[in-house]
């Protein structure tokens, strides 16, 4: 079937025109310091709740099964919005949809710290969700404005690098705040440090959107380029790998408090035992960067999900024997996050590929689908925690089975071919 062309501008390959390298309009560090804070908020709006999971089933009456969807609704609105917040970026500028998005989250979050249900809570995290996706999109695309080349690679590695401190840190961030208060204080935490950001955001840096650079809201220019990317093969089968990949994630952000505490009994840990996961996932993503040059995406990727697919099939057979301990736990599941940070981030790169003329909007879909997707998987499977961790090695080994069967389907059976 060919291809539609997209309908873009003239000059496709510069839809947003980057500066030369190094021409921020605040300082290096500082830039990289702001994206890295931008991106992370997001971050805290999630990994912050985990200790309070079982305050919320107190105090608004949740069971077990339901608590999973605090995550799930603030994923799945975040998921949602990108597919809106990249057009309206590119249409009125930078500045105008961050402040709006940030200030957006405030209010939200200090309606989640009144909730007196959990309807009222679930629903007001999904619009929180809806505001915050403003980051992802916006953040990516000031990169672009003020960089390019190696210079914007390089901006992206340490923004990144920089951003993954924070889901480290940020259950311990919440376990903390619960020493001198509930859960509600740690949305009012949430929304104090988004208007911080948001005031430095405002006082430091500039609209980086030249008006000659403005795209117009365009019905058929979106759909246009919705289809030439979803006719793309290969951004269709690694943009599905990744959504399996993602949804195994949440999973895992959804289960471990329960984890931590039924299963293994062992609460107070939970801090340790997610830092140490997500430190290994940030390895992994340290590692990629060292080594695609010399080995290239696609044997990366591939073999990272082997790896997977062999790791999770060991945990599960370690508990269904009875051998699992937390440590034991924790040991396969860093190997595991290690894995996804190999997986995700190349296939991501590979399903955008062929998009260089529509970045925005293919990356925006494709957002889209994969968080919103993501969030569904990882919602069924924290829902289906039946007080071991099977259903989270399941997902797991479910997830990289169908992403390797999907880079086989794209790549017509020849994995691990150069890139």
């Amino acid at each position: 079937m060919p291809q539609a062309e997209p309908l873009v501008r003239d000059d496709p390959s510069s839809a947003i025109r980057p500066r030369d390298e190094n021409t921020a309009p605040i300082r290096f560090a500082e830039f990289v310091a702001l994206i890295a804070a931008l991106m992370a908020v997001g971050a805290l709006g999630i990994d912050t709740m985990l200790p309070a999971f079982p305050q919320f089933g107190r105090d608004l009456h949740a069971t077990a099964g339901d608590l999973p969807l605090i995550i799930v609704t603030f994923s799945t609105g975040f998921g949602i919005a990108q597919i809106i917040h990249g057009p309206l970026a590119d249409r009125f500028g930078r500045r105008p949809v961050l402040i709006g998005a940030l200030a957006w989250y405030v209010v939200m979050n200090l309606l989640c710290a009144l909730a007196g249900s959990l309807e009222l809570l679930l629903v007001a995290r999904v619009f929180a969700g809806l505001g915050i996706a403003a980051t992802r999109v916006v953040t990516i695309a000031l990169i672009r404005d003020c960089y390019s080349g190696r210079a914007m690679a390089r901006v992206s590695s340490l923004a990144v690098m920089t951003f993954m401190i924070f889901p480290i840190i940020a259950p311990s961030i919440g376990e903390m705040i619960l020493k001198f208060g509930s859960w509600r204080l740690i949305f009012n935490m949430v929304a104090i440090v988004s208007a911080m950001i948001a005031a430095w955001f405002i006082l430091r840096m500039p609209e980086t959107l030249a008006p000659e650079n403005r795209v117009p809201l365009e019905w058929n220019r979106l759909v246009a380029n919705w289809r030439f990317t979803l006719n793309d093969r290969q951004s269709v089968g690694y943009a599905a790998a990744v959504i399996g990949l993602q949804g195994a994630l949440f999973g895992y952000i959804t289960s471990i408090q329960p984890i931590v505490s039924t299963v293994f009994h062992r609460p107070d840990e939970l801090g340790l035992v997610f830092a140490l996961c997500a430190g290994l996932m940030m390895c992994g993503n340290l590692l990629n960067s060292r080594i695609v040059m010399w080995l290239g995406m696609r044997r990366i990727s591939h073999g990272a999900m082997l790896v997977l697919i062999l790791a999770a099939s060991t945990s599960l057979l370690i508990e269904h024997f009875g051998l699992e301990t937390l440590w034991l736990f924790v040991a396969m599941q860093a190997v595991t996050m290690m894995c996804f940070g190999l997986a995700a981030s190349n296939c991501s790169a590979m399903a955008m590929a062929n998009m260089g003329a529509i970045a925005g909007t293919a990356s925006s879909l494709q957002g889209f689908v994969i968080t919103t997707g993501g969030a569904v998987i990882g919602g069924l499977i924290g829902r289906s925690f039946n007080g071991t961790t099977t259903p989270l090695h399941i997902g797991f080994l479910t997830a990289g089975i169908v992403a390797l069967a999907l880079a086989a389907i794209v790549e017509r059976g020849r994995l691990f071919r150069p890139t």
